[in-house]
């Protein structure tokens, strides 16, 4: 049983109504397969329609628990909405790499914040915490790779070594970000009560199914998350 991520009661305290799936990948000995190549731009094509209905009251949710842990949404608002604002202004985002393209599409499409991990690169498990402050998290600023550390209150995801997203899931982390299909990867999809359970694991499912075009033969080990509680239920 995976006992990871772990939600410190600190954050279920900010967002009671967290709820989460995460997705660990082993694609160790898995073959390569190739995504949809349209997958992206018919997740930017949607938003430009208006989809998904719940969008706008989730990203007010979102803004919300970011100013309660003392972040500005309007200046560092949560992922998706970062991607949606990009879309709703431009059409399109650029494709990064085939599983980058896939996860913001998964994003795009249901309007909530995913994020994909090197889980290869993690120093013990995941930990969606409280930052005190001292938390080392590695960056790059101008071309050159320097340490940051979050404010003291910032919601963060961390291990074992320091920070690997900060303000929740507004910037990721160099040491374990994602930049190939291989190895063992982790994903974490992020709602709040505004958005439809159904719908969250509607996105799992389309992560999950996105994987294994990506890697055929890959093992796909998927768990819920709540705020408050262990994560327990394997839904794979």
């Amino acid at each position: 049983m995976i006992d990871f991520p772990v939600v410190d009661k600190a954050v279920a305290a900010i967002a009671p109504g967290f709820r989460a799936i995460s997705i660990l990948v082993d694609a160790n000995g898995a073959a390569k397969g190739k995504l949809d190549p349209e997958i992206l731009q018919s997740a930017c094509d949607f938003v430009v329609s208006g989809g998904p209905q719940w969008a706008k009251a989730h990203m007010a949710s979102w803004a919300e628990a970011y100013s309660r842990f003392g972040a500005k949404p309007s200046r560092t608002p949560c992922s998706a909405q970062a991607l949606r604002k990009r879309v709703e202004k431009d059409g399109r985002i650029p494709s990064i790499n085939p599983v980058v393209d896939l996860y913001n599409a998964v994003s795009l499409r249901f309007a909530i914040p995913v994020g994909g991990e090197n889980f290869d690169a993690y120093v013990g498990k995941p930990r969606l915490s409280v930052a005190d402050g001292t938390e080392a998290f590695d960056t790059v600023m101008n071309g050159e790779a320097i340490v940051e550390h979050p404010a003291q209150g910032e919601v963060i995801w961390r291990d074992d070594l320091g920070v690997t997203c900060r303000r929740w899931n507004w910037r990721q982390g160099t040491r374990t970000r994602l930049d190939r299909v291989g190895g063992r990867m982790w994903f974490i999809l992020e709602s709040l009560e505004t958005m439809p359970q159904e719908e969250l694991d509607e996105a799992g499912h389309m992560l999950a199914g996105g994987l294994r075009q990506l890697a055929p033969g890959c093992d796909i080990y998927r768990h819920w998350v709540a705020a408050g509680q262990p994560t327990t239920r394997n839904t794979s």
